[in-house]
């Protein structure tokens, strides 16, 4: 087979669904694996290969004459195929289906594989039912053997260990392995878990774009992309509050912030004025502009850290600016994560009580926690991916680890505002996709409202749907 080569290759499948500039190729010995949470455009892509979609710009190159496809989306054509068969209303004439046998000769190449590979997925007293009479774990055997016996010089398998029990999964991946030598193969994959020991190459998909292509052997790459399926999967609850601790009530019909006409100048410098910001509660809010814009200065009039609060009309959680409440009274109910924490946060401490540390607002951990908040901490690491790492240091975690963990920290408590200053700031591509799923999932299943901060409008999050966007002027 020779090179596949899909190149800024745009393509639609339906009026809402565009798989989006995808770079990649499939060279000849690989064997892929295409990962992603639901939705992401897994099986659009296989079904491009397979010549399926149209394709808006870009180029798609390479794809061999004999491709075949095992899917939900081909086992439905299939079923229906059947059915349009059955005149029966018409006839009279009682349609008893297409003998299995009978389908699986029309693309059959090679009878010996075909009568090998029935014998071997426990078919042979089946050949003579229909194809609408099997259950869906042999609807699933028959689909496998019919794609396997027409040697594909590309075989794309979309979840193909759906619906099989322990010895058929066995079975397949032995199949699979012996036919690497004559076929590629590509899979699609829901479960990382699944993926066979013989894929060479995993890729990861995101709302329609290739964001990531890792060799199999690349094995911290590959703990990385682990770490992010388990952390997108939606079955992942975020961890409840510590109901135990009392705490002070905020006026549910109160903003939680709420900032009118505010002016920031040093000396002849105006950074901004004339701005007017209202947060309500549970609202999810992405700060955005050039450096230089004022973004920082901004949070530090919430969070009080800016002395020029006092000069402005600002109320937070029902306290005015300058009225007599404390920093304790604001930051009490605040989360906050930026660069600068993460900097700071350099005692010698474990993942563990890291995230321990955020029940009492301190950098390293010098209380004894309850059961309670133990156990709450532990269920912050089981989200993250991070349990086998309890115990180890801090300081040994990769820059993106660290960041997840300062999130973990901020959101322990549950507070009503949760501000996330530039917390992509530094991360690689794949860092970043894991900070930016647990921003959605916080904004997907927490009251907490998340005030997230960076450069770019047009670096949006799911579930964040209102925007202030700066200038040098405000």
């Amino acid at each position: 087979m020779d090179t596949i080569c899909v190149q800024q290759c745009t393509a639609k499948f339906n009026a809402d669904f565009v798989l989006d500039a995808i770079n990649w190729s499939i060279e000849p010995g690989q064997c892929w694996a295409i990962l992603g949470p639901n939705g992401a455009g897994k099986s659009a892509l296989g079904a491009l290969l397979a010549g399926e979609g149209e394709i808006q710009s870009g180029t798609l190159t390479g794809v061999p004459g004999r491709v075949s496809l095992v899917s939900l989306e081909a086992q439905a054509r299939l079923i229906q195929a059947e059915r349009d068969k059955d005149d029966s209303d018409i006839t009279d004439v009682v349609f008893a289906g297409t003998p299995l046998q009978e389908m699986l000769d029309e693309s059959c190449v090679d009878p010996v594989l075909q009568a090998k590979l029935v014998r071997r997925f426990d078919l042979t007293h089946l050949l003579a039912r229909s194809f609408r009479q099997l259950s869906t774990g042999e609807t699933r055997k028959f689909m496998l053997v019919q794609a396997l016996a027409s040697h594909p010089e590309l075989l794309i398998l979309d979840e193909p260990f759906d619906g099989l029990d322990v010895k058929a999964v066995e079975i397949l991946r032995e199949c699979l392995a012996e036919q690497m030598t004559s076929t590629s193969l590509l899979f699609i994959l829901n479960r990382f878990d699944e993926i066979p020991d013989f894929v060479t190459d995993m890729a990861l998909l995101q709302q329609g774009a290739l964001v990531q292509q890792i060799a199999a052997d690349d094995l911290p790459a590959v703990a990385q992309l682990a770490q992010l399926l388990h952390l997108q999967a939606s079955e992942l609850q975020l961890p409840e509050r510590e109901t135990a601790v009392e705490e002070v009530a905020l006026n549910p019909d109160q903003p939680l912030v709420e900032i009118r006409d505010a002016r920031i100048a040093y000396g002849d410098h105006l950074v901004f004025e004339h701005l007017d910001w209202r947060i309500e509660p549970g609202q999810h809010w992405q700060l955005s502009g050039p450096n230089g814009s004022g973004k920082t200065c901004l949070l530090n009039l919430i969070t009080g850290d800016n002395p020029q609060c006092y000069n402005n009309d600002i109320f937070v959680f029902g306290y005015q600016r300058g009225q007599g409440e404390s920093i304790w009274d604001i930051k009490q109910h605040i989360g906050y994560v930026s660069s600068g924490l993460q900097w700071d946060y350099r005692v010698s401490v474990s993942v563990q009580n890291v995230v321990l540390s955020g029940f009492y607002d301190s950098i390293g951990l010098y209380q004894t926690a309850s059961d309670r908040q133990l156990e709450i901490a532990r269920q912050w690491l089981a989200l993250l991916g991070m349990t086998q790492r309890a115990s180890a240091s801090f300081q040994q975690l990769s820059f993106g680890d660290q960041r997840l963990l300062l999130i973990a920290r901020a959101m322990v408590k549950h507070p009503p505002l949760l501000i996330l200053d530039e917390p992509c700031l530094g991360l690689d591509d794949m860092n970043r996709q894991l900070v930016l799923a647990l921003i959605e999932k916080i904004c997907a299943e927490s009251e907490t409202a998340v005030v997230y901060v960076n450069h770019h409008a047009s670096d949006r999050i799911k579930g964040i749907n209102h925007y202030l966007a700066l200038d040098h002027r405000g």
